[in-house]
């Protein structure tokens, strides 16, 4: 990203001057009338900003704020909005507010959170600048990406955020400008704070919503976007009390046409008239101005081609062809819809704490929607008068919302890694799809435990954002099948879905929306059809009511996708498949749950200690493939299994799967243990190499559901060094044993040639087992494999090993106890060692005998 800072006023060369008090500024600069004041009272302020503390810097800069007229302050306010919100190159951090806690700095997070409160010093000077009409540039290349560059390429946006706004550079000037008001000026650097400053080091354990800036956007929010009463007036500084706001220097669009069914056409022709014959139109400027600004920088990063489709006028008459119901014989062929989303993508990333502070503005925008009363919430409301705040209410999801969250979930369910991080993004969605959870009436739902049903009042919004429920949960899906559910934190993602989706009457309420999005066009009528004839009657019913909602549905997908997109079904056979493969991987996730859990009983922590000191393997072939469960707990164990077998249940209520397919999937996943309680090999076919992996048996591997049970084939005198032994011990010992056999191979070979019982003595001690006695490395075993011919050798690597020093200091330190010297306990050693050869060469003869 280029430097972005801006070109200010405080770039230019100050005098120096003495440290003065901040209340004597006034009385200095009539002293000195040969000075420019903005330069003095920016430069005072600079010096003080390094000299003094933070809140001694505060209580300056609300009295400068309450002394000084607009006119000097408009110098100082670029300086001051970036050293609060740092600057958008984000080299400078400024007060920091998205690691500041109350917890932690509490002086300094009062004193910062009363500055920058919507009814603070801070706004006070955003409104007393607005009063006379100052505007600050803004440079164009710190925007989001794809607005950046229609920009540059001198394609207008399509929000009203940037209309009449861009200035062109003069003559040897660098880079395009946006002309912005104080309050659009100040809302652009505080929204886009959050992504242009670095990501928090992973060590700084910092919780989002106990932040300085999550809490100054929550309370922004409930400041500007009400949900009781109306927004309050701007403050002012000046003894008078309150003054006027100005007008917008752009005309807003007339809060008509932002009726989500509204015909194009009819908005460029309202868009034309001017809203100063409507002062109440003004009521709310400021508010519409928040919601554009966090919109467009929160969520407008995705691919470039996906915004120049959306704002080509070609996908605007495609809708306009379709909503007046033109033949599209009539026109060319569509341009390749938004699915240009996965040919190019910006090199963009969002971060948690983004995806938390989206959320946080989808629950208050649910919540600002929603508290329309009933009459006013109805179709027939807008026939009547109503305020711009209540018409702001109706227009402000689907106007502003809907198109560009559906794009940033697709880019966050497409590039987020496959972890728990993906929660963030999953609650996310989920609150978007149940905004009855915000409704004023959800504090009357019953405490009983049956989840309540969702009211067919919500039909519209369900049919309207048909998109957001099934092609998302079909993403979600395809995320499923790849990640390990045997994880809790994975497991409760899924649980999560299919507890939301599984809510009464909402599966039943998508299906209807995707029936009407897959009826035939043919039965959608003509716009003259709507009107009365000559013959028909004054009391003729209007067309039905389904058809006006198929004709919502299919405008909803089309705007979206574009009228050539390729619809699944969310109930279809492909998407019921996907669920039938899920349904399969819950099922062994809990079995292979509840193996790692019998396993964790064993107490490992006591058998790894009996191992090392000899009384167990120490075959490292034989270790468990570990995850997350090993380290938590048997109550990790449990809640695994009661969100997997929770989740069952709801997709089972959502997708009406009978327990006969239930039965079916877990016979078919194949997941019984073998003879010996091991688990048996992952899912794979034999092919004419051997063992071929199936998809679920890749699955099965990725996830440590299932392994190969390999072994070490190689020398064992080559092996590599393990954990319990000493790595020079072990070297030096090996160039001593290979020495020995060097000199000693053709005596070691003539001794264990003997039939009698010394050469038994001696090809126990100086030769290896067959490799035909060992598990071969494939699992098809059908191939024989012949063991390369190794002659006698001694081998002194045990003498490497933690265990046997640690036995032989026990052995010594015990018969130091008794009086035993180290020669006498090293000949008692070796004389007890001989005997146990002697047995075990005996019974090694016998076992060979039986053999026979």
């Amino acid at each position: 990203m280029p430097f972005c800072r801006l070109p200010a006023w405080s770039s230019q060369p100050v005098p120096w001057f003495p440290s003065t008090a901040v209340a004597d500024l006034p009385q200095a600069a009539m002293a000195f009338p040969h000075l420019q004041q903005p330069s003095f009272l920016l430069a005072s302020l600079k010096a003080d900003s390094v000299n003094k503390p933070f809140a001694q810097r505060c209580q300056d800069l609300v009295k400068v704020i309450e002394d000084f007229p607009a006119k000097e302050l408009h110098a100082i306010f670029p300086w001051l909005v970036e050293s609060i919100f740092g600057s958008l190159d984000g080299v400078l951090v400024g007060w920091n507010l998205r690691c500041l806690q109350g917890r932690v700095n509490p002086v300094e997070y009062s004193i910062a959170m009363e500055f920058l409160d919507p009814s603070g010093p801070m706004m006070k000077l955003v409104y007393k600048l607005q009063a006379e009409d100052y505007n600050f540039d803004f440079p164009v290349s710190c925007l989001p990406g794809p607005v950046k560059a229609s920009i540059q390429e001198n394609v207008l946006p399509d929000s009203p955020l940037y209309h009449n706004k861009v200035q062109f550079p003069p003559t040897g000037g660098i880079g395009l400008n946006l002309a912005l008001n104080p309050f659009e000026y100040y809302m652009f650097f505080f929204a886009l704070s959050l992504i242009s400053q670095k990501p928090m080091p992973m060590s700084l354990h910092v919780r989002t919503s106990d932040c300085a800036y999550f809490i100054l956007v929550d309370r922004y929010l409930s400041w500007f976007l009400p949900t009781e009463g109306s927004v309050p007036p701007p403050l002012s500084s000046s003894p008078g009390g309150s003054s006027p706001s100005p007008a917008p220097r752009t005309p807003a669009m007339p809060f008509a046409s932002y009726g989500l069914h509204t015909s194009l056409l009819k908005r460029h022709i309202s868009h034309q008239t001017s809203v100063n014959a409507d002062p109440a139109s003004h009521e709310i400027w400021r508010s519409e101005t928040l919601l554009q600004v966090f919109v467009e920088m929160w969520l407008h990063h995705y691919s470039l081609e996906m915004y120049q489709k959306m704002q080509s006028p070609h996908a605007k008459l495609e809708v306009l062809h379709y909503r007046l119901n033109v033949s599209s014989a009539l026109h060319s062929p569509a341009q390749p819809s938004l699915q240009a989303l996965h040919a190019y993508q910006e090199s963009f990333t969002p971060t948690e704490e983004h995806v938390l502070v989206v959320r946080l503005l989808l629950k208050h925008l649910h919540a600002f929607a929603n508290s329309l009363k009933p009459d006013q919430a109805s179709p027939s409301a807008h026939s009547h008068a109503t305020s711009p705040l209540e018409e702001f209410k109706r227009a402000a999801v689907p106007r502003f919302v809907q198109q560009k969250l559906y794009v940033f979930l697709q880019h966050c369910f497409g590039h987020w890694p496959l972890d728990a991080s993906f929660r963030a993004v999953l609650e996310m969605w989920l609150s978007y799809l149940q905004p009855w959870r915000y409704a004023p009436e959800k504090q009357a739902q019953s405490s009983d435990a049956q989840p309540r049903s969702v009211s067919e009042k919500w039909a519209p919004f369900i049919q309207e954002n048909l998109l957001m429920y099934t092609k998302l949960f079909v993403s979600f899906l395809n995320r499923a099948l790849r990640t390990d559910l045997v994880s809790p934190k994975n497991a409760l993602m899924v649980f999560r879905v299919a507890k939301v989706f599984a809510q009464p009457n909402l599966t039943e309420m998508i299906q209807k929306g995707e029936q009407l999005f897959l009826e035939p066009e043919l039965i959608i009528p003509h716009r003259q059809h709507r009107h009365f004839t000559i013959t028909s009657s004054f009391l003729s019913p209007w067309p039905p009511v389904v058809t006006d909602a198929s004709f919502k549905v299919k405008s909803h997908v089309y705007s979206l996708e574009g009228q050539d997109c390729k619809y699944t079904p969310m109930f279809g056979p492909e998407v019921r498949t996907l669920v039938l493969r899920l349904a399969q991987l819950i099922t062994q996730a809990k079995q292979t749950a509840k193996s790692i859990s019998d396993q964790c009983v064993e107490s490992p922590a006591s058998r790894s200690f009996l191992s090392w000191l000899g009384f167990g393997t120490t075959d490292p072939n034989s270790c468990y493939p570990c995850n997350d469960l090993d380290e938590m707990g048997q109550d990790s164990v449990r809640k695994t299994d009661e969100y997997l077998e929770k989740a069952l249940e709801y997709l089972r209520q959502i997708f009406r799967l009978s327990e006969a397919q239930l039965a079916q999937l877990t016979l078919a996943l194949g997941n019984a243990r073998d003879e010996n309680g091991k688990q048996q090999l992952p899912d794979c076919i034999v092919g004419e190499e051997g063992l071929i992996l199936t998809p679920l048996g890749r699955y099965q591997i990725i996830n440590g559901l299932r392994r190969f049970e390999i072994e070490y084939q190689g020398d064992l005198e080559l092996q590599p060094i393990r954990s319990y032994e000493i790595t020079s011990l072990v070297r030096a010992l090996f160039r001593l044993s290979s020495a020995i056999n060097r000199r000693f191979a053709g005596q070691m070979a003539a001794l264990c040639s003997r039939n009698d019982f010394l050469g038994s003595f001696c090809r126990y001690h100086l030769t290896e087992p067959a490799l035909s006695n060992r598990h071969l490395l494939s699992p098809v075993g059908r191939r024989q494999v012949t063991s390369p011919a190794r002659g006698p050798r001694l081998s002194l690597r045990f003498l490497g090993s933690y265990r046997t020093l640690l036995l032989l200091l026990m052995a010594f330190f015990v018969a130091s106890l008794f009086c035993i010297g180290p020669l006498s306990c090293s000949l008692l050693l070796v004389l007890g060692y001989l005997l146990y050869a002697i047995a075990m060469t005996l019974l090694t003869e016998r076992g060979k005998l039986h053999q026979l």
